[in-house]
Parts: C-alpha cells; structure tokens; sequence
C-alpha cells in the first residue's frame, strides 16, 4: 500500500467520525432561546471534540507526508490509532449528556489518552521503517517528547476526574494547544525533500 492510500484511508474515517459526531446533536423542539441553552453542554462538547479529531488529522497528515513505505505495522497501529478516535463521537455524547460529571470526564480523558498512546506507536512505527533516513528520525525523536508529554497530561486529567471534573476537561484541552500549530520543523524538512526532488527531475531532464 502507497502513502498516499494509507492517508486517503484515514481522512475518509476521520470525516465520518466528524459526521457522526454532528448526527449526535439533536435540534431543541421549542424555538427558544432557553431550548437552546439545554444543548449548550452537548454543543460546547462537540466543540471539544471537533478540535481534538482536527488537531490529529492535522499532524497525522503532516506524519503520513514524511513516509516512504508502508509496512503491515504501520497499517495495524494506523487502524488502532483510527479507533480510539472513532470514540469520540460516544464520548462526547456522554460527556454533553452528563454535564462534566466525574464518570463522563473519566471516559472523556481515557480515550484522549489512548489516542495520545497510538499515535506514539504509529510514530514508533514509522520511526522503525524509515531507519536509514537519518533526518527523519532525528525530527521525530524530537516529536516524541511533545507525545509523551500530552500522554502524561491525560494520564492527569483521568486522575483528577473524580476530584475535578472541570480541570479534568482543562487539562485535556492543553495537549491539543500544543499540537494546535503544526510543527514548523515537519514542513521545513518536507520543503528541503520537495526542492531537492525538483532539483534531481531538472538535472535528469538536462540529461
């Protein structure tokens, strides 16, 4: 399978995820304003959500850019990567359902720690497969800090769900700041590869 495939793939999942999470609202039967202030939880959850599900395709496009070969590792953590988020959707519900209650923020900072773990794995993973690139794996030896640094963040947020649910759901917001803004370092090396192919194509035409 192609790069291009593998990130086709995830882009069509990561769209229905989105989808389905937007199918979750339901429109108030009274056209009031109080109505619509009872969906203010289920809204404000779907915000969450909706940033969080944009900030991994995000960088799990910035990621999948930088790949030369897909090995059958890379294709199974890429699905358990996809999984965890494909649980947003139900977290969200819950979470909007049970107004930041210690359980629903519990579940809510469980499955952002998941993702937060495979998406170390599918960085390992294509680490391991791309050995020889010596730039590339010293990039995302860097990357892998900020990874494991929002893995410690979730790890947080579950432990004062029961305590505080709302510096739970704060703490969970703080690893998708950092991931907010794409590593200007990915697209600085993507750049360099991209100019030297040009340069290797004008060379091979003078030829």
């Amino acid at each position: 399978m192609s790069p291009t495939r593998l990130e086709a793939f995830s882009d069509g999942v990561l769209a229905i995820i989105i989808t389905i999470m937007v199918l979750e609202i339901r429109p108030p039967e009274q056209a009031s304003l109080a109505a619509l202030g009872a969906l203010s939880p289920i809204l404000l959850g779907y915000l969450l959500s909706f940033f969080m599900v944009a900030i991994y395709w995000v960088n799990h496009h910035h990621m999948v850019k930088m790949v030369k070969s897909v090995t059958a590792e890379m294709l199974w953590s890429n699905i358990n990567l996809l999984f965890w988020i494909s649980l947003f959707p139900f977290g969200t519900a819950y979470l909007g359902s049970h107004r930041l209650s210690p359980i629903s923020t519990l579940l809510y900072s469980a499955i952002s720690f998941a993702g937060a773990v495979s998406f170390f794995w599918l960085r390992r993973t294509i680490m391991k497969a791309h050995r020889g690139n010596h730039e590339f794996a010293l990039l995302n030896k860097q990357l892998e800090l900020k990874n494991l640094l929002a893995i410690i963040i979730y790890l947080l947020a579950m432990a004062c769900s029961y305590a505080s649910p709302l510096l739970s759901i704060i703490l969970v917001i703080v690893p998708g700041l950092m991931y907010f803004v794409p590593e200007k370092r990915v697209e600085r090396v993507l750049i360099a590869e991209h100019n030297r192919k040009l340069e290797s194509q004008e060379v091979a035409s003078r030829l």
